[in-house]
């Protein structure tokens, strides 16, 4: 289990996080939505013990597989280092990468479609390409609890799906708990059993993504209209996805 008991974060005077509560069992995946500035990184920055609690309490393993929100693209590392850079908790302080780290690493690649990649610069990638492999590194972890801060946001739409088929495959194994942060519902409705929403006044609202991840509780926690429609997938069957209101919107 992972979670934050009464977590509460000041910046100043200013209360990012006031008392929250979540826990997250084994092998169940919860995405937390929110309006920019709600406390989305810090609660997940608060969980890995990256920012300092003023109050309250963690609960997470001493390994996560953690993908940040941004990559740094400075680091002048082959891709495959830093996916290998992953498996350092087993290594020890001046430990090596053995035959077995390396092949995980690759394993990891492949998993998530960065193998491509494998020969290349980390810092020569695009943003959404640095993602990717940061995701493989995250895997190559071997945790099975896995950390995604908005994951989603420097990809485009092919590799969008091609993370949320991943996630949705990683949460139908139930051999992880993964929790994830992002601004789209549709990434908590296809890929999370859980949704958190960082409600912009009042209690944060928690519960399963088919009672959450609702019209009604969108619209109070962005403040723009929002509405269910019925899209056929890809594999002939029918999705259910939230649009806001002004969706094609244009002006004639």
């Amino acid at each position: 289990m992972i979670g934050l008991t009464d977590a509460t974060v000041r910046f100043g005077r200013r209360l990012v996080l006031d008392r929250l509560s979540f826990a997250l069992d084994h092998g169940r995946s919860l995405a937390i939505l929110g309006p920019n500035g709600r406390g989305k990184t810090t609660a997940l920055r608060s969980l890995l013990g990256f920012q300092k609690l003023d109050a309250g309490q963690r609960l997470a393993p001493a390994i996560v597989g953690y993908v940040p929100q941004y990559a740094s693209s400075s680091q002048s590392y082959s891709v495959l280092d830093v996916v290998v850079m992953g498996r350092a908790a087993g290594l020890g302080l001046f430990g090596q990468p053995r035959p077995a780290d390396v092949a995980a690493a690759r394993a990891a690649l492949q998993r998530v479609g960065a193998e491509r990649f494998v020969e290349e610069r980390f810092d020569r990638l695009s943003g959404g390409e640095r993602q990717l492999v940061l995701m493989a590194r995250a895997l190559a972890t071997g945790s099975e609890v896995l950390v995604l801060d908005e994951p989603g946001s420097a990809l485009d739409l092919h590799n969008q799906e091609r993370l949320l088929r991943l996630l949705a495959d990683l949460r139908q194994a139930r051999a992880h708990t993964i929790l994830f942060t992002t601004h789209d519902p549709n990434h908590a409705l296809a890929a999370a059993d859980e949704a958190l929403l960082m409600m912009p006044e009042g209690a944060p609202l928690h519960g399963p993504v088919e009672e959450v991840v609702v019209p009604d509780a969108l619209e109070r926690l962005y403040g723009v209209p929002m509405r269910f429609v019925e899209l056929t997938g890809a594999d002939g069957a029918s999705h259910r996805a939230v649009l806001p209101a002004f969706a094609g919107l244009r002006a004639a």
